[in-house]
């Protein structure tokens, strides 16, 4: 039952990118991210009182860590990969992200003092940049800037969820999961209600039908429903089999954009994908069944 739920939750994540390249195509990156967090909040409160879980009282000081995760683990990556979308094909989009790991542990070798580089997770740096770079040669060499600078900035949505990760390793261990990610996504609406408001001004927007449907179900089922389907595998399999999501979701965002978005598979795709998978898999294949989890891993 719990490899099924992972599964499943690799195809809920990967269908993610799907879903946010045809809301970007009529709604606006901030006011799409806004509309997300938003019903994904309102859907996590629900459920918090079926949990009979509460957030914290505000003057808490984990809301400080709370408001970290709303901006590293949502607002950024979250309008990040929306607006790169616009840019680049879904399949590329998800590649990009599943280096997250890659970076995590990068950056864990300077933030932490347990997380040190060893020989197996320098490889798997040098092999998942090898994938970034071999990703990016097309459209470098065609000097397709418009492709670049929307790659350029998935690769900074990843780079931000993998502080975002550290973050919570470091200082929200313990915490009801609920409450973290309905805290996470109270604090992204904060930002990201005036910031729609006043940029996006969303009123003169005329989102599609379809991009309606798009946000709702990445909101409720990729977002909400996503991350309670992550803990609970957490808490059944461990973190390290857990782990295994981030090698499926990128495969399944590929297919599906290939047959319903008539995205094209390059070869330099195809062994992008492969080298940033093996070097997902050096720097997380001796992690502990009870390390903490990475409470931004891989999460659309």
């Amino acid at each position: 039952m719990s490899y099924l739920i992972l599964l499943l939750l690799g195809a809920i994540w990967g269908a993610s990118y799907l879903f946010i390249k045809v809301g970007g195509e009529t709604i606006s990156p901030l006011t799409f991210v806004m509309g997300r967090v938003g019903v994904a909040g309102i859907t996590l409160f629900l459920i918090s009182l079926v949990h009979r879980e509460k957030l914290p009282p505000l003057r808490e000081p984990v809301w400080r860590w709370l408001a970290a995760m709303g901006l590293l683990n949502s607002v950024i990556p979250y309008t990040l990969i929306t607006w790169g979308e616009t840019r680049v094909s879904s399949g590329l989009a998800a590649i990009l992200v599943g280096a997250m790991p890659i970076f995590t542990v990068l950056l864990a070798h300077w933030l932490t003092l347990d997380e040190k580089l060893t020989p197996p997770k320098v490889t798997g740096i040098l092999l998942g940049f090898a994938g970034v770079v071999v990703l990016f040669l097309p459209d470098v060499l065609a000097g397709a800037t418009f492709n670049l600078v929307g790659g350029l900035a998935i690769v900074v949505a990843a780079i931000s969820y993998a502080f975002a990760s550290i973050q919570a390793r470091k200082h929200l261990k313990g915490f009801p999961h609920t409450t973290v990610a309905l805290g996470q996504m109270v604090t992204a609406s904060v930002i990201l209600i005036p910031a729609s408001l006043l940029i996006d001004q969303p009123w003169t927007l005329q989102p599609s039908l379809p991009a309606l449907l798009s946000l709702l179900t990445l909101a409720v089922v990729g977002t909400a429903f996503a991350y309670l389907m992550y803990y609970w595998l957490i808490e059944q399999v461990g973190a390290t089999r857990t782990s295994l999501v981030t090698y499926i979701s990128p495969v399944i965002a590929v297919f599906l954009g290939v047959i319903f978005l008539n995205e094209t598979l390059e070869r330099t795709t195809f062994v992008g994908l492969v080298l940033i998978i093996a070097g997902v898999g050096l720097v997380t294949r001796k992690r502990s069944e009870q390390a903490t989890p990475l409470v931004a891993a891989e999460e659309m």
